[in-house]
């Protein structure tokens, strides 16, 4: 059930070498109904697991990766991997998620294109890839498929849920779909609700995508795919995950060639060079079917829809929250975690909320590990201690209820 891995070498901060996992989940006789009506079965869901499920079956931890990301969070899988999984600086002996002391999972969600069903899986009705003839996926779809995994993994009880952005997202599914499942969440750099402004990011990257002359309505697998298209969503998403400071002190307006302007369409200014980078890297790991279909999920996301008000949508929730903003992320802003926070204490909920200092912009919760390990360890440090919230680190202040 577990990774053992060993070490790729004495100096790598790592959890080592780790081999990846795969399960075919909901047979035919008992297949998934999404959100969309759609009943479908025989999914198959890629996951890792770090460290040991102990015989209590009860220091199992799992995260929910965002948009970009894999069920890869840690680790090498060869010796040759130039980088670790995406989450690594925070999985392992000693870190946040002390692998010594929990059994981590991360499983790539529905829809995605890292080794568990999505659009670019093969449609056992036609054996062609689905295309966009793969039906709607939506957060809490994601969610029921996971709850199926950590079924399948023998875990009654999960000790936290944690994840950034839209993995965020699916941690608060977690916490109100199944509440008798989680002693505690963590939803990091996120949003009870997807903006209007990050909903038109979204599909401004979609129109990207549709307007490439080799998408063909989804039907490019086995030809050229629309890399051009996606490697622009890319460009404006990845835009959205900078901070303005972060963009000054990284590129300013720095030249890449030469000490003057050209005066020519080409990419002259590091930042140009930068975004295009971002872009064909991106389209050498993901499918753009897939990104289409997970933004849509991400637009979709809204967790007072059906109820009066945004703490009744949350009163099914019965476990401790710990709700981490950051002061300059401007795609999922701190005002959406306070409003989180503030509709769970009307609940009588038992909720910490931080807002980090930091200029990294929404993509902080991938580069600010220091600070994340100090709130991650004190609060699950905390989880099984009768005081209803951890201790922060003083650097780290909690803020006040938002009015």
């Amino acid at each position: 059930m577990e990774n053992d891995p060993q070490k790729i070498s004495p100096d790598v901060d790592s959890v080592g070498l780790v081999k990846p996992c795969s399960v075919v989940l909901f047979p035919p006789d008992d297949p998934l109904r999404l959100k969309c009506g759609v009943r479908l079965s025989e999914i198959r869901v890629e996951y890792e697991t770090y460290g040991r499920l102990n015989e209590e079956r009860d220091n199992a931890v799992l995260i929910c990766h965002a948009l970009s990301g894999d069920a890869h969070a840690a680790g090498y899988h060869s010796a040759d991997d130039r980088k670790p999984g995406w989450w690594d600086n925070m999985i392992g002996s000693g870190k946040a998620l002390d692998t010594d002391r929990y059994f981590v999972v991360c499983s790539n969600f529905l829809g995605g294109c890292k080794g568990t069903t999505g659009p670019s899986s093969v449609d056992p009705r036609t054996g062609k890839p689905y295309g966009m003839n793969f039906p709607m996926v939506t957060i809490h779809d994601m969610v029921v498929c996971q709850k199926k995994l950590i079924d399948h993994l023998g875990i009654d009880r999960l000790l936290t849920v944690v994840g950034g952005s839209m993995g965020g997202m699916q941690v608060l599914e977690w916490a109100v779909s199944f509440p008798e499942r989680v002693a505690s969440v963590i939803p990091i750099a996120t949003t009870h609700r997807t903006s209007p402004q990050s909903i038109a990011f979204d599909e401004v990257g979609r129109q990207a995508i549709f307007n490439d002359p080799n998408w063909n309505r989804g039907d490019y697998y086995g030809g050229e795919a629309p890399d051009r298209g996606l490697a622009i969503a890319r460009m404006i998403g990845h835009i959205t995950y900078l901070s303005d400071k972060s963009m000054h002190e990284k590129f300013g307006r720095d030249l890449r060639l030469r000490d003057e302007y050209g005066y020519a369409f080409e990419q002259e200014f590091q930042v140009e060079s930068y975004l295009h980078y971002q872009g064909i890297q991106f389209t050498k790991r993901f499918d753009a079917n897939t990104y289409l279909y997970i933004t849509k999920a991400m637009d979709y996301f809204d967790m007072s829809v059906g109820h009066s008000s945004l703490s009744a949508s949350l009163q099914r929730a019965d476990c401790k929250f710990l709700l981490i903003a950051f002061s300059s992320d401007w795609l999922f802003p701190p005002y959406q975690m306070k409003q989180i926070a503030n509709a769970l204490r009307n609940n009588g909920t038992d909720v910490t909320y931080v807002e980090i200092e930091s200029d990294y912009g929404h993509d902080a919760f991938l580069l600010e590990a220091d600070k994340l390990t100090r709130m991650l360890s004190a609060f699950l440090g905390f989880l099984s201690s009768a005081s209803p919230s951890p201790a922060v680190p003083d650097e780290v202040a909690a803020q006040p209820q938002a009015r």
